[in-house]
């Protein structure tokens, strides 16, 4: 099987439309970034951003196409007129040339939805976050194609952040309200932040886990909110951090998606954050 002819089995897995219209594919984020896809294909590396050590790994691993959630070259849209005499540019490239790597990216069509085998679809990263959890019974509640909403058993703030850490996983965890709250009912909104702000207000959520918050918007509202009594928190895991997950899932169902056994794995491109902690307050 050739590496394009994988690409359009992967793409046919998806459900391939957004609020019911096909993805554009010639508009669409999700194309080669890198390589030659009229290689035969040797084996699948996902990760949610194709680093240099992840392409490295992949090498060792003797894949050919890495899959990645995210850009390569550090721009929408992956624009590399602009990185000529960029050194790290060149850098990445030779690696790839070197061990013959092409890259696809897949953002639109796995947010567009994967099979749940019931006739139902779920936007394939959030899906793979409820799944990586393990918090498939906790579900209460879907945002469109996102099992987003999740009531849990009754705990804090610091143990669940302590799970998350765990399980994803984290070198930490940017708190905005108390770590002593107590918590039970959670939710993934996404960017939204004045929706997310809302929508706490309204459907009082204990605790939203965001990819990424303003400063100025809700993360001011959730610390009103804590000082006057009604205590309300943020966990902001950070980006990659929150859709790698959903690429971690991927490598599960991809011999599915390709109708037979592929050498598939996952490497993590890992929590990009490290922490300088002057100390740490109970709230």
């Amino acid at each position: 099987m050739k590496i394009s002819e994988a690409i359009a089995k992967i793409k046919g897995y998806h459900r391939g439309t957004v609020q019911g219209i096909p993805i554009d594919q010639s508009k669409s984020r999700d194309q080669i970034l890198y390589g030659d896809p009229g290689q035969e294909l040797r084996g699948i590396v996902t990760t949610c951003f194709a680093s240099y050590a992840v392409i490295q790994e992949a090498i060792r691993a003797g894949a050919n196409l890495i899959i990645c959630h995210e850009a390569l070259f550090w721009n929408h849209g992956d624009r590399t007129d602009w990185l000529g005499d960029n050194k790290t540019f060149q850098d990445k490239v030779r690696l790839l040339d070197a061990g013959g790597v092409a890259v696809w990216r897949d953002h639109d069509f796995i947010h567009s939805g994967i099979p749940m085998g019931d006739g139902r679809w779920a936007d394939g990263i959030f899906y793979g976050i409820m799944k990586i959890l393990g918090w498939e019974e906790y579900l209460c509640g879907w945002d469109g194609l996102q099992p987003s909403r999740f009531l849990l058993s009754p705990t804090t703030v610091r143990e669940l952040g302590r799970e998350l850490m765990e399980k994803l996983p984290l070198g930490g965890i940017k708190v905005i309200g108390s770590l002593d709250s107590p918590v039970q009912k959670v939710w993934f909104p996404g960017f939204r932040d004045n929706d997310i702000l809302k929508t706490m207000e309204e459907e009082d959520f204990d605790t939203a886990i965001v990819f990424e918050c303003t400063d100025y918007t809700v993360a001011e509202y959730v610390r009103d909110a804590t000082q006057s009594g009604r205590p309300k928190t943020i966990l902001a895991v950070g980006h990659f951090n929150t859709e790698e997950p959903g690429m971690a899932y991927m490598a599960e169902y991809l011999p599915a998606a390709l109708g037979g056994p592929v050498p598939c794995r996952f490497i993590p491109s890992t929590d990009m954050y490290q922490f300088l902690i002057k100390s740490s307050p109970s709230k």
